[in-house]
């Protein structure tokens, strides 16, 4: 697992299967992102059968079957669409292509599941919601930094519980290691990667709407700059944005490029969650000049001061029930609405952003 870069991040999926062998098949398609490899690992924890993978660039299927030496080598995209035995197809492609890869698949019969952000524009979200429509197939979300980070599953776990009470506001601190020398051509062109707000926002727009239980939102402001990377014109190296939902909770997030040199890991992720009865505190990948352990939850309430690691504790539980889902036609990982109300939102805050520099 690298811990230095972000674009690489691949947690250590703790098992716990809901099929057996061969009775959920997908395949991996598109291997612009290192995601794909956190997704995959993802799926196989939950006993998801790997039969195909294909990408255009022989290198990046190489490393991929390496990591994964079940999956088989597709000839094309067509194979893989054409193979009626793989029900969802899993794909982190350039930011741009991954609603109309989505919308193909699905036109196929199958499901997808895209890594994020699921999309650059409100008329792709458009498009692909007329083919969830017409398909009847799923366009789920890897919104990896709840769903494959097992702090931000446990904090889930204790706002279930009324630990905390109502959630009131949710603030989000989602800083990223550039690497720029390590990064693509397509991630410093904006009509590509979407915008700061588009891409790594989505994960902070996700949470506030999971975690305040908010079915929709205002972005009531928004702004993005560029301040210290004049040499990548496009690249927006700092975004911040405040919502309100419409059940009155409340939420502001910052992301940004400057993760210094100096941390242990690819970003110090950080979460606050303010509730009627407490809060929590996440840590998600570190806890600074202390110890580099992730998963780092703190809470308070009226019964006292709580700490608690929980790396290896939760697992990821979206994964099985996504499965689960797709089988069955239900929407316990994550519904429909919610994958794309968070696209929306992030959409709409990277339209209204005002640029500070």
């Amino acid at each position: 697992m690298t811990t230095k870069d972000g674009m690489n991040y691949a947690p250590i999926v703790k098992a716990k299967p809901v099929v057996g062998e061969g009775e959920f098949v997908f395949a991996a398609c598109a291997l612009d992102h290192g995601h794909i490899y956190g997704m995959t690992s993802g799926l196989l924890g939950a006993g998801a059968t790997l039969k195909w993978v294909y990408d255009p660039d022989s290198a990046k299927v190489d490393a991929f079957c390496k990591a994964f030496p079940q999956a088989k080598r597709a000839e094309s995209e067509a194979q893989i669409l054409a193979d009626e035995e793989v029900q969802l197809v899993a794909s982190a492609a350039v930011p741009s292509d991954r609603a109309p890869l989505g919308i193909r698949v699905m036109q196929a019969g199958k499901h997808y599941f895209t890594d994020k952000a699921p999309m650059v524009s409100l008329k792709q979200l458009d498009e692909v919601k007329a083919a969830c429509a017409q398909t009847g197939k799923k366009y789920a979300v890897s919104y990896s930094e709840r769903l494959l980070n097992e702090s931000a599953v446990f904090a889930g776990e204790l706002i279930k519980q009324g630990v905390i009470g109502k959630v009131l506001q949710v603030i989000g601190m989602g800083p990223h290691r550039l690497n720029a020398e390590l990064r693509p051509q397509w991630f410093f062109e904006k009509e590509k990667y979407g915008g700061i707000l588009c891409d790594i926002g989505s994960h902070q727009i996700e949470q506030f709407l999971y975690y305040t239980g908010a079915s929709h939102g205002v972005v009531v402001n928004s702004s993005i700059a560029n301040y210290n990377h004049p040499e990548y014109p496009e690249l927006e190296d700092f975004g911040e944005a405040s919502i309100v939902g419409d059940n009155g909770a409340s939420g502001y997030f910052r992301v940004d490029w400057f993760t210094p040199d100096g941390l242990s890991t690819w970003g110090d992720g950080r979460t606050f969650i303010l509730g009627t009865n407490g809060y929590i505190e996440l840590r998600k990948y570190t806890n600074v000049a202390a110890e580099k352990a992730e998963n780092n939850v703190f809470w308070v309430n009226a019964d006292g001061e709580h700490f608690e690691n929980v790396t290896g504790k939760t697992g990821f539980p979206y994964f099985g029930e996504l499965i689960l889902d797709c089988i069955h036609g239900t929407e316990n990982a994550m519904t429909q609405s919610h994958a794309f109300k968070a696209a929306e939102l992030c959409l709409k805050a990277q339209l209204t952003a005002r640029r500070l520099k």
